[in-house]
């Protein structure tokens, strides 16, 4: 698989959590029996219908919300991405949070696993937080 490949799907992962379809968009992007661990401590989230609840469950706290790729490098058929996430809560309550996503990719080109490192506690604290 090349790197060009790699960094194209995520260059679409990040995308989709800007598009209109979100949770959906960026569901497709994976592979049908992949395993997400999103904080990577977490069991794995397995498949589509558990992500697609996964990701849905979070985009329902905000507004408006998306995450953007600030850097990507890519080693073999895995991909370490450094991002950032802006959003709007339902309170109107701006935040900005950060992590870093670890992809590893099936040879059709699809995410297999990935292992998110970010906080989002601290995301959680912030959308609360007085306005």
């Amino acid at each position: 698989m090349s790197a060009e490949l790699i960094h194209s799907v995520v260059q679409q992962y990040f995308a989709a959590s800007r598009s209109s379809n979100q949770a959906e968009a960026m569901v497709a992007c994976f592979a049908a029996d992949s395993v997400t661990h999103d904080p990577a401590e977490r069991p794995g989230l397995r498949g589509h219908q558990e992500l697609q609840q996964f990701f849905q469950g979070v985009i329902s706290l905000f507004e408006t919300v998306s995450l953007q790729a600030d850097f990507i490098s890519i080693n073999g058929n895995e991909a370490a991405v450094k991002w950032t996430g802006y959003g709007v809560g339902r309170n109107g309550k701006s935040v900005t949070f950060e992590g870093i996503d670890l992809f590893q990719f099936n040879s059709a080109g699809k995410i297999q696993t990935m292992r998110a490192y970010w906080d989002p506690a601290a995301m959680l604290a912030k959308l609360q937080e007085d306005a």
